[in-house]
Parts: structure tokens; C-alpha cells; sequence
């Protein structure tokens, strides 16, 4: 009998990999989507007839009791949130029904329809915000900057009391910035990528940008999927970082990016405008320690800093030049 895998957030950058993955590994997949006017499957288009999507929502308990009624799923992975951290301060309220009460919707759904269900719980680097200790291991103390970051703190520990108040096998992957070609364009390693790509290619002069100072731990998502699958294949349930060890900054990247396209004289591309593009509060810098990943799931980041920048720009001059 194949597994059977329920995602939430399947149309977005870390469930479409996912979907993929868990199709490589045999799974029977499902996919929890929105219903929208205007439907998004751009990322899982190639994948949409080896899939089965199922209507429901995070702020609907109904819809989500149903979704695993019907999809019956050994392992659930919970990767849907308001993801987008500006936008949290603008939607605090939202960000919160979303990311934080949607996790505990979706484990009291479990809870009584199946209790033996795998749970993966998506959590966040931006949970340590001002951080406490460097790099940032399970056990470093959170001190989150925006409504998104306070909402995955939530999401975290319902998650880690789940587990310990009714024995579900409830997992937490505390994932360090992960990214991709199949990245929002509101992130601000794609808006570098496709604006490097389309400067290049002359259909736009300038990229703007809040700071070039801000550093993270920059990994690709595609690694980081099979991280979230691992936790759920271990005997004991339990919390892992996820994350590179390596600490880049936005202006390395933006070199990089340029550099690949072979434009050298990149500053006079690049305006900054901090007013438009600073948050209230400022996460400086995030560095994510995974040994313990490393040591229990065997798992490691194949997907260098450098190799990732060129992954992404070659993916959106490819694009662009599709684009005419």
C-alpha cells in the first residue's frame, strides 16, 4: 500500500517541491488549496494530474476535519501561513488566523479524526528575530520581530503541546530562509533574480531595494523539503533547524546576481529606498545551526550559496527571454 500524503500550501514554494518528492518516494499525495477567483497552479502544473487537490482552508476547522476524512493521510505536512513578513504588519490579525490558530485547527482535526497521523509543523527562523545566541540551535530562546514571526512562535508550541498532551506524532522543522526560481516575486532574492534578469536583458533599468546590510542564511528549498520528510521517517517525534550554517548578505547577493549575468558596474543599477522597503522592527541577522539534522536525520544542504544565486537567475533569464 502507497503512503498517503495530505499537503496544506500545495500551490506554494515549498509544497510544490514537496509534492514532487513525495511522488519520487511513491506517496499517494493530496493538496489542500483555496478556492479563489483566480486560480494559481503555475507551480505544480506538471505534477497537477499525478496529484489530488482538495477544497479547504485553515480558518474553516469543517473543511479541514473533511480534507482527512477523504484523503485518509499517513503524514500530514502543514506548509499554508500568511508567509510573507511585511505583509503580517499590515494584516496582523489575519497573519494570526493563518499562521498561528490555522496550525491548531488543523492538529485538533487530527486529533479527532485520526490521532495516529504524522504531523509537520513548518516553523521559522524569523521566530528568533532579535537573537539571543548565534548561530540559533532547537533550544535558543525566541524574541520574534513582526506579527508573522510572534504567529509561527504559536504555531510552534500548539505543535511541540500537541505532541506532549496527546502523544501525536507532531513534528516542528525550523527552517532557515529557503529559496528558489519558484519564489514570490515579493521576496527579495527573487525580485533580485528576475530584475537582474530582466536589466540584462534590457526591459528594465533599475532594481530597487530597501538595504543591501540585512544577512541570512540563504539554503534552496528543494533540499530543504527532504528535511521536512525525514523528520516524519524517525522513530521519536521532535524539533530540527534547518538550515546552511553560512551567513550572506543582501549585497552579496546582488553582486552575485549581477556578476552572473556579467554585468560588473552593478551599483548603478541598484536604488535604495529605505523608507518604501523597511519593516517596523529589523531581523539583523540569522545564522541556523543543524547539526543535530545533520546527526539524527542524516541530512545536509547539497545546494550552495553560489550555486543557488546562479539557479535562480538562469531560471528567470529563461523566463524573460521566453517573455517577448
Amino acid at each position: 500500500m502507497a503512503k498517503k500524503a495530505l499537503i496544506t500550501g500545495i500551490t506554494g514554494q515549498d509544497g510544490s517541491y514537496l509534492a514532487e518528492f513525495l511522488l519520487t518516494k511513491g506517496y499517494k499525495v493530496y493538496g489542500l488549496t483555496r478556492r479563489t477567483s483566480t486560480i494559481n497552479f503555475e507551480r505544480i502544473n506538471d505534477i497537477i494530474d499525478k496529484i489530488e487537490l482538495i477544497q479547504g482552508d485553515l480558518l474553516d476547522q469543517s473543511s479541514l476535519s473533511s480534507a482527512i476524512v477523504e484523503s485518509e493521510p499517513d503524514e500530514v505536512y502543514n506548509l499554508a501561513a500568511q508567509s510573507f513578513v511585511k505583509t503580517s504588519w499590515n494584516q496582523p490579525v489575519l497573519t494570526g488566523e493563518f499562521t498561528a490558530l490555522g496550525v491548531t485547527r488543523l492538529l485538533e482535526a487530527i486529533r479527532v479524526v485520526n490521532p495516529k497521523i504524522k504531523f509537520y509543523q513548518a516553523s521559522s527562523s524569523e521566530m528568533f528575530g532579535k537573537v539571543t545566541e548565534t548561530p540559533q540551535k532547537e533550544t535558543t530562546r525566541f524574541h520574534p520581530r513582526s506579527p508573522y514571526g510572534v504567529a509561527k512562535v504559536y504555531g510552534h508550541y500548539i505543535t511541540v503541546n500537541y505532541r506532549e498532551s496527546f502523544g501525536i506524532f507532531a513534528c516542528s522543522g525550523l527552517l532557515f530562509n529557503h529559496e528558489s526560481p519558484r519564489r514570490g516575486l515579493e521576496f527579495v532574492t527573487r525580485k533580485i533574480s528576475h530584475a537582474v534578469a530582466r536589466i540584462s536583458l534590457g526591459k528594465q533599468k533599475q532594481l530597487e531595494l530597501g538595504s543591501l546590510e540585512p544577512k541570512r542564511d540563504w539554503g534552496y528549498a528543494r533540499d530543504y523539503v527532504e528535511a521536512m520528510w525525514l523528520m516524519l521517517q524517525q522513530p521519536k517525534p521532535d524539533n530540527y533547524v534547518v538550515a546552511t550554517g553560512e551567513n550572506h548578505s543582501v549585497k552579496e547577493f546582488v553582486e552575485l546576481a549581477f556578476e552572473i549575468v556579467g554585468i560588473t558596474d552593478w551599483k548603478k543599477h541598484v536604488i535604495l529606498n529605505k523608507e518604501e522597503h523597511m519593516r517596523p522592527a529589523e531581523v539583523d541577522y540569522l545564522i541556523g545551526d543543524a547539526s543535530k539534522a545533520k546527526k539524527v536525520l542524516g541530512w545536509e544542504p547539497k545546494t550552495l550559496f553560489k550555486e543557488l544565486v546562479e539557479i535562480m537567475v538562469k531560471a528567470d533569464l529563461e523566463r524573460e527571454k521566453k517573455n517577448k
